[in-house]
């Protein structure tokens, strides 16, 4: 779908939609937990769908109704079963693969991943290796389908933290369910830590312990039970809410989003932080925090602990006075597209001064920019990034593949124009 915007966000307020990435977590506790759950979800996106298709491919029952998801777990099945090749369709969702892959591992089921787009080139170094010589037995990486056999062992992990945090996350789903004790061990920095907190958050709600005696060294107990709560709700999405925000930065009017925690574990909540640094006005009233035009000046970004940010960062930067420097951000070459690449061609296709290096973006900012047309490279957050800066554009914005944004938000446009007063229309295939 291409669309053209012909008149950007005029402020108002918008309410958060929910966060996928917990989403992802709290599903997959139920999953696993000794009774049914009942999640309160009321948006839906593909990558939040992967999972859940997931799940019921492996004998789990979701169903869908008044706003949420009521899940009905996973069955221990006898060892005649465990010869069974599941089939699961992860899409393109990195974080349904590498949540499941030790799940499933933990399980004992033959399993095979069907991986979507860029998904069979994201990389699983390490969670591999660990998987591979913890009695699990993995096709080649690289391909789809990815097939894993065998059962994953206790025992000590060892996994380097400046590749995916996602890694921890899915050993520490895992673990629990064996037998005997684990402990994960993360060399380097963990990056991206706050998501690895979203993990434990959601273990400790569904009753499972994890002790972290020494900094990044996860004491896992074996022979553990996922105690379902009954009833949940999945907080709104930091992430998601960063565009709204952000729009408020370099827009004519104020924006206010609602339904976010300020006391999230979510990495991204980082973005009102970050807002005002470069020199916006943020304030915190009746459960929205509200973002206000201002002069903006470029600031230097270690992008270590909320990658996603980067694409609606370098949108704000594109029109801060001065130079904005975004570093440790190499990992986002292996997103949905090579975002540092994909950033750099889509802003300055629409007048930004943007340089990419091997792990940076160097940005010099401009009191306006061009417009005209760009690419989203079939990724959501670079589609978002450019709907976002139509508003410090002098002319119309062309934005081509703009579905993209189905992956986690797919009624971004609808909220662009209904709740904030923004004008687009489709303009051609």
């Amino acid at each position: 779908m291409k669309i053209r915007i012909t008149r950007p966000v005029q402020g108002g307020t918008i309410r958060a939609i929910v966060s996928k990435s917990e989403a992802h977590r709290l599903l997959i506790c139920a999953a696993l937990a000794d009774r049914g759950t009942f999640i309160t979800c009321p948006e839906l996106s593909e990558d939040i769908e992967a999972t859940v298709r997931c799940l019921e491919s492996i004998g789990a029952v979701l169903r869908y109704e008044r706003d949420g998801f009521f899940v009905i777990p996973v069955k221990r099945w006898p060892k005649s079963r465990e010869t069974k090749q599941y089939r699961l369709n992860c899409g393109e969702s990195g974080t349904t693969l590498r949540f499941l892959l030790p799940v499933c591992g933990a399980l004992g089921l033959r399993v095979a991943f069907d991986l979507g787009g860029r998904l069979p080139a994201r990389p699983l170094f390490g969670l591999y290796e660990e998987m591979a010589s913890h009695g699990c037995r993995l096709s080649e990486p690289g391909f789809s389908p990815l097939v894993c056999e065998g059962k994953l062992k206790n025992g000590t992990y060892t996994l380097p933290g400046n590749i995916s945090s996602q890694f921890i996350s899915g050993l520490l789903l895992a673990l629990p369910l064996l037998l005997g004790d684990s402990t994960i061990r993360v060399t380097d920095i963990l990056e991206s830590r706050p998501y690895a907190d979203m993990t434990l958050d959601a273990l400790c709600l569904f009753g499972i312990t994890v002790r972290e005696e020494e900094d990044q060294v996860f004491q896992i107990p074996g022979g553990q039970v996922f105690s379902s709560p009954q009833k949940v709700r999945v907080e709104g999405d930091w992430s998601n809410a960063a565009f709204w925000l952000c729009a408020g930065a370099i827009g004519k009017n104020p924006i206010s989003c609602t339904g976010l925690d300020p006391d999230s574990r979510q990495g991204d909540r980082a973005i009102v932080d970050l807002l005002a640094r470069f020199g916006a006005h943020v304030t915190y009233e009746n459960d929205a925090f509200t973002v206000f035009p201002g002069p903006l000046k470029g600031i230097n970004i270690d992008a270590g602990d909320y990658p996603d940010l980067v694409p609606v960062i370098s949108a704000v930067a594109a029109v801060a006075e001065g130079m904005t420097i975004i570093k440790n951000a190499g990992r986002l070459r292996l997103k949905e597209s090579d975002r540092l690449h994909t950033i750099a061609k889509s802003l300055s296709s629409l007048g930004a001064d943007i340089t990419e290096t091997k792990d940076c973006l160097i940005i010099s900012g401009k009191k306006s920019l061009t417009g005209g047309n760009t690419q989203s490279f079939g990724d959501h957050r670079i589609a978002m990034a450019a709907a976002i800066i139509s508003a410090a554009c002098n002319g119309p914005v062309e934005i081509e593949d703009a579905g993209a944004v189905r992956k986690s938000y797919p009624g971004f446009f609808n909220d662009f124009s209904a709740e904030l007063g923004g004008i687009w229309e489709a303009a051609g295939d």
